[in-house]
């Protein structure tokens, strides 16, 4: 039996990609050969047979979506639980607060230590420092600090994209610990099958075309162009639907400056899955993303993308061929591109076909798959060090 201790900031399935990630490999864990304990901050309804431990936490002031947990107020009680589990390899998912605190851990007691890169935490800054520039290029200088103490200090870093897999080398993160590994998709819940116009008529109250944005509703995903685009349709008189997906601090806003888009909230995978499949073109302008979980769930629904060229979204599509990219920050770009799929069926079937050839080829069971084997690889490895020391 192999024993994982997993740190997460909060464990909640439907919060955001990276915890929709982190439950893609813990509906997989076979019990007959692991045993996990769960330690985190916030979390939601869990059906695993693992332990917990719950770590207080208070909310981000920057963003109150998010909490920090604060582990050192559980200290010892934290520590003794961990040494009573005694793990064989810890698994950490931020470097926070309660990912540092596993981290000492570990180096403390000689434990293999396994990460995902899910938050591409350098592209936020200049969204939430936007009133206090001066201090934009400090904090970054700081958070590339700290980065490279957490994942030079871990045995494995997942990474999703070559692009940020080249930005961490970069800023001086040890290129051998970092390894592609991309997300996967579920294509039962995802597909073109579920492609269903009456229900589509009934939602948006007419039979034009549909531009989907599906994101959290926070500034960082870029949503100053998201709204520049919309004006730019409602300028040239367009009749069609702008439906926008999502929840978050700057929903309000949004909605005063899209009068006429529709904004659904949060949906469920199944709602979410319909929505993409009957819909005629997907928008999105985030920079922000280490993967782009939401590109790909489009792709598989045989949704056309336009998005940003930029974070980790920009490898999931060969421009001109898989979808569009554009000049982030460039509304016009999304405006022509996005013109161009609904105004000629031709182009857009065949980006279509192209994008789902390519989302189908992105399997969760493989993904998980390898993720078991390194954590197997990195408790017998280290045995083989402790034993080579002895």
């Amino acid at each position: 039996m192999t024993k994982v201790a997993f740190f997460a900031e909060m464990l909640i399935e439907e919060f955001d990609g990276a915890s929709r990630t982190m439950f893609q490999l813990i509906r997989r864990i076979d019990p007959a050969e692991f045993d996990y304990l769960f330690v985190s901050g916030r979390s939601g309804q869990m059906d695993s047979p693992h332990r917990t431990f719950s770590v207080p936490s208070v909310r981000v002031p920057i963003n109150a979506d998010y909490s920090m947990s604060i582990p050192h107020l559980l200290k010892h009680k934290l520590e003794r639980s961990l040494d009573a589990f005694n793990p064989d390899v810890i698994h950490i998912a931020t470097p926070s607060l309660l990912g540092f605190f596993a981290l000492k851990y570990a180096q403390k007691r000689n434990i293999p230590v396994i990460t995902i890169y899910h938050t591409h935490f350098i592209a936020y800054l200049a969204y939430y420092l936007s009133k206090l520039p001066f201090l934009i290029n400090v904090m970054e200088n700081i958070t590339r600090s700290s980065m490279r103490r957490f994942y030079n200090g871990c045995d494995h870093v997942y990474v999703p994209s070559q692009r940020i897999i080249d930005e961490l080398s970069d800023i001086g993160i040890d290129r051998t610990k970092l390894q592609l590994w991309q997300r996967g998709i579920d294509l039962h819940t995802f597909c073109a099958e579920k492609r269903d116009l009456p229900y589509m008529q009934r939602l948006v109250g007419n039979d034009k075309p549909t531009i989907l944005f599906v994101s959290r509703l926070v500034w960082e995903k870029n949503l100053a162009t998201l709204m520049q685009v919309y004006q730019l349709f409602k300028e040239t008189g367009w009749e069609g639907n702008f439906l926008v997906v999502g929840d978050g601090a700057a929903r309000r806003e949004l909605q005063m400056q899209m009068k006429d888009a529709q904004f659904l909230g949060q949906l469920d995978h199944d709602q979410l899955a319909t929505l993409y499949a009957s819909s005629d073109v997907f928008v999105f302008t985030s920079v922000s993303e280490t993967y782009g979980n939401v590109v790909v769930e489009a792709m598989a629904s045989g949704l056309p993308c336009v998005i940003a060229d930029g974070g980790g979204s920009a490898d999931l599509i060969a421009h001109g061929y898989t979808g569009f990219k554009c000049a982030p920050y460039d509304p016009q770009a999304y405006f022509n591109y996005i013109k161009l799929l609904l105004d000629n069926p031709l182009i857009r079937e065949d980006i279509t076909q192209r994008a789902l050839h390519h989302a189908r080829s992105l399997d969760w069971n493989q993904l998980a798959d390898s993720y078991f084997r390194d954590i197997h690889a990195l408790k017998n490895a280290n045995r083989r060090f402790e034993h080579t020391v002895l």
